[in-house]
């Protein structure tokens, strides 16, 4: 803590903002990991009773209810809001076949939740391929500030360099300190965002085989 202390009073601002900048990015980076994960836990969870649930209900109107109570998320009910929704008759969406309005529903309903499921994925990327360079360049040019400061004062001794310079190197660590759990948790993320998007996928080709009352093969995320 004392050599922490030390770096900061010695630091100019460039420093001082490379070590609020690294810290600025490790507090985002751990809320976004918290709350990805409990978000991604929760839908699925909602997923797989909210699936269950409607396809054991006797009906269409009870099975929508029966997803209102198990979607938290709102990641199942767009879909069959898409798949049961009727376009307009003066629009250019109605004047196309039934099977491709549905699909293009489908696939746009789909695309928006997985936005949703996904976001917040390219700040923990940037957070995980930056930091490590924002806390070299740190320790480079605290390293420089510490030599100018050595260079300044007259006298150079393996005991005034090895201070400054050890406490240069706190940068590169913080860097990594800050890289590392977000680019394990990007990795993470995305397979389980990969998982919950093949279920949600395989509802929606579900609900489009149900509104159209044959199978088919057209995939609804192409």
């Amino acid at each position: 803590m004392n050599e922490l202390t030390h770096f900061w009073t010695q630091g100019d601002a460039v420093t001082r903002t490379t070590a609020v900048l690294l810290l600025l990015m490790s507090i985002g980076a751990w809320v976004l990991i918290f709350w990805k994960g409990w978000l991604l836990r929760r839908v699925h969870s909602d997923i797989a009773r909210g699936v269950a649930a409607f396809w054991a209900a006797p009906d269409l109107p009870a099975a929508a209810q029966q997803l209102a109570l198990f979607d938290r998320e709102r990641v199942l009910v767009p879909l069959l809001a898409a798949a049961t929704a009727v376009p307009g008759a003066a629009t250019l969406q109605a004047q196309g076949q039934p099977a491709s309005q549905l699909t293009r529903r489908l696939r746009d309903a789909l695309h928006a939740v997985l936005a949703q499921l996904q976001w917040g994925q390219v700040l923990l990327a940037s957070i995980g391929s930056t930091a490590p360079f924002i806390g070299l360049f740190g320790t480079v040019w605290g390293i420089y500030h510490a030599l100018a400061g050595i260079a300044a004062a007259g006298t150079m001794t393996i005991e005034r360099v090895s201070g400054p310079v050890g406490e240069a190197l706190i940068m590169t660590a913080a860097g990594l300190a800050v890289a590392i759990p977000a680019v394990l948790a990007y990795n993470i993320f995305g397979q389980r965002a990969a998982a919950c998007e093949a279920e949600l996928e395989g509802f929606a080709h579900d609900l489009r085989e149900l509104q159209c009352g044959s199978g088919t093969d057209e995939r609804v995320g192409d």
